[in-house]
């Protein structure tokens, strides 16, 4: 029995989504405490629903079915694994427009996104880990050691809430592929999914213990996992501050931690590139999910010789860019996730006036008839320097800083110069001028002329983008652990 109660009569025909337990050791559980997180829409401020919020006993309470699973769970045969994620991905495809609705009443994202990336890509991402399973060489010979992978054990994992269950697929998936146990703790602004999720889990029979959930406050329940004595490894998707408090909370145990954290991606189109195709796709590449996106492409690099063309380009498909409702199917833009985020943004947007870049599109000004909710108008900038805060710091907003350069070196420089190494772009007619460039990138991923998203690739960042890998093989051997058995040589 699942333990969602629902409040029917709210707007648009939704109702209410009150989850008032959490799910450990298969079951639906009363928290400990009685503190409810109260979810917002952030199209309105209206509350759509809430989850508890977890205490320390309830995180005990999950890593102790974690390590009592754990060893039953890794020792159970590839073919049952297969099996699960499979049919975690037939429920994906089963409940995609459930799932899609709440995301995006959480979130804001406009919906046909919702669709495609928010559920989409999880279905992919589960359905990839079966496939992967199915030929995966689990030991090896190396002269007369034999080299096994094994499950490195109970995982915590805290996710983020622009991309939630997308984040929490690249890390559940891969885990149960391996072997491993886990406890999630969701984000506070968009929880509502991860309890869907635990539903359909607890539906496929995955075993009890094998996936835990205990929603809370990064300060609480966050903190609690990544200190753990008895978790073996933390997964962390979030802001960098965030990632490096996780990092010294899970030293003393010197548990595994991987993280995949900010980003400041440069989007670099070389003198050579078809405008008109490289600016439709960077636009996109900034704005998608609302600009609220950790590898979104936010530095525009582009040739000094061509920015008369260019400008025009960006202004008119900025200016086009359909902000409102993201219930309605034509929406590009929809609100920012939380009041908090909109100040934030709003307050970078000021900064680059202040400063001195040239607005061309958007700015702060409010958008009539959608005063009540969370909306920024898409914004870009020309003229940008790399000293303004726009070009430096991480927004997460639809905000695109555009600056030029005079040199093939320089364009470089540009691209590298950031504390963060995620993402990035490069345009070019030459594919192998493209390729070249981007060899020479300092970071984690790279779209050449609009490359679509790789769900088999490894997806993570350098320098204070994080450490360790997601999706693909790289992403399930984060959660292995590798042991030589030494043979004796036969004479």
């Amino acid at each position: 029995m699942n333990s969602m109660n629902v409040i029917r009569g709210r707007p648009r025909g939704h109702a209410m989504i009150n989850r008032d337990k959490l799910y450990i050791d298969g079951s639906w559980t009363r928290s400990t405490g009685t503190d409810q997180i109260m979810v917002e829409d952030p199209k309105n401020g209206q509350i759509i629903g809430s989850v508890p919020d977890g205490t320390l006993a309830d995180v005990d309470a999950a890593v102790s079915a974690a390590r009592k699973s754990f060893s039953i769970w890794s020792e159970s045969s590839v073919e049952h694994r297969i099996e699960v994620l499979t049919n975690l991905s037939e429920s994906f495809k089963a409940r995609s427009d459930t799932l899609a609705e709440v995301i995006t009443m959480e979130v804001g994202t406009p919906i046909e996104y919702s669709k495609i990336a928010m559920v989409g890509t999880p279905r992919v991402v589960a359905k990839s880990y079966a496939k992967l399973l199915d030929s995966y060489q689990w030991e090896s010979q190396i002269r007369n050691s034999l080299i096994v992978k094994e499950p490195i054990g109970v995982c915590g994992f805290i996710t983020p809430w622009n991309f939630p269950l997308h984040q929490i697929i690249g890390k559940v998936a891969p885990a149960i592929a391996a072997g491993c146990t886990m406890i999630l703790k969701p984000s506070r602004e968009a929880p509502l999914n991860a309890f869907l999720l635990a539903d359909m889990l607890h539906e496929i029979g995955l075993p009890n213990g094998v996936f835990n959930l205990v929603s809370g406050r990064g300060s609480s329940v966050g903190s609690r996992l990544s200190s753990h004595p008895g978790v073996d490894m933390i997964s962390f998707t979030g802001s960098t501050n965030a990632g490096v408090k996780v990092t010294e909370q899970a030293a003393e145990s010197v548990k595994r931690v991987t993280l995949e954290l900010g980003g400041k991606s440069a989007n670099v189109i070389l003198e050579d590139a078809d405008l008109s195709k490289a600016i439709k796709s960077s636009i996109s590449a900034c704005f998608a999910n609302s600009g609220q996106t950790c590898s979104a492409l936010t530095r525009l690099i582009v040739p000094e010789s061509r920015i008369s063309e260019i400008i025009p380009l960006v202004k008119e498909r900025v200016e086009g860019y359909k902000v409102g409702d993201p219930m309605n199917p034509s929406t590009k833009c929809g609100p920012m996730v939380s009041s908090e985020q909109k100040e934030s943004v709003l307050e970078y947007i000021n900064s680059g006036i202040e400063e001195g870049a040239e607005l061309i599109a958007g700015g702060p000004d409010p958008i009539e008839g959608l005063e009540d909710g969370y909306f920024v108008r898409p914004t870009a900038f020309s003229g940008v320097l790399p000293s303004m805060r726009i070009w430096k710091e991480e927004i997460f907003g639809p905000v695109l800083s555009i600056t030029t350069y005079t040199s093939e070196e320089e364009a470089l420089l540009l691209a590298n110069d950031s504390d963060y190494g995620l993402s990035g772009g490069v345009w070019s007619e030459d594919i192998d001028r493209a390729i070249t460039f981007a060899r020479k990138m300092k970071t984690g991923q790279i779209s050449v002329n609009g490359g679509p998203f790789n769900v088999s690739a490894p997806f993570g960042g350098y320098k204070k983008s994080g450490n360790g890998r997601e999706l693909g093989i790289h992403g399930f051997e984060e959660f292995l652990e590798v042991k030589s058995i030494q043979k004796p040589i036969e004479r």
